[in-house]
């Protein structure tokens, strides 16, 4: 690890306090600050990303390599990793939705990462949660996996830092995508929607 390039002074700028404090380490964790080495090399601290620990960006990066430009854009990274929505369609309907079976470590990295966030008290956490409410814990897997390789390929690409913005921000990002939809949905039938303390003050 010594012998690769600086990609940033940890001098100038240290790492933050892992997240992870007081957690047992795994049986295989290297006896080096490994994080340390591998926010020099790569100048991102992937680690502050939920469900990505050190060990798991050793997988990442020894697969994907340190140089992002091997991929046009993240629909392309995530296609590699068969982490994407199928598109099998017949006679203009889509017969099959589901994943590309591949072997790839960095998939099966990315799995095991959205695999631990069904405790987590992260937006990732909440966002597996509402995907294993809806499809099931296998297809929450999928589709956690897809938004970690999304926020690795971002993190990768423009060097900048990740903040988990929490529960109660993607909640209300939520809340306001479903009633963004719904207006959408009542204008195509003519209709409006009223809040029920508008339509109670009318009332009266």
């Amino acid at each position: 690890m010594a012998s690769f390039t600086d990609k940033v002074d940890v001098e100038k700028k240290p790492l933050a306090k892992p997240k992870r404090r007081g957690k047992k380490q795994p049986g295989n964790a290297p006896q080096f600050d490994l994080r340390t080495h591998l926010y020099r090399i790569s100048g991102v601290d992937f680690t502050a990303v939920d469900g990505l620990g050190a060990l798991t960006v050793l997988v990442l990066l020894s697969e994907v390599s340190l140089d992002p430009k091997r991929f046009k854009s993240v629909k392309h990274f995530t296609s590699w990793l068969g982490l994407c929505p199928g598109s099998r369609v017949t006679g203009g309907k889509v017969k099959s939705s589901k994943t590309r079976p591949i072997a790839s470590r960095s998939a099966t990295a990315f799995r095991m990462a959205a695999q631990t966030l069904c405790r987590s008290h992260s937006a990732l956490g909440a966002y597996y949660r509402r995907m294993q409410s809806r499809m099931g814990a296998l297809q929450a897997i999928t589709a956690t996996a897809h938004k970690l390789a999304r926020i690795f390929y971002r993190l990768w690409t423009s060097g900048e830092h990740y903040t988990d913005p929490g529960i109660d921000a993607y909640e209300q990002q939520y809340r306001d995508r479903i009633l963004k939809n719904l207006k959408i949905k009542a204008q195509a039938f003519g209709l409006e929607l009223i809040p029920i303390s508008d339509s109670t003050q009318c009332v009266s």
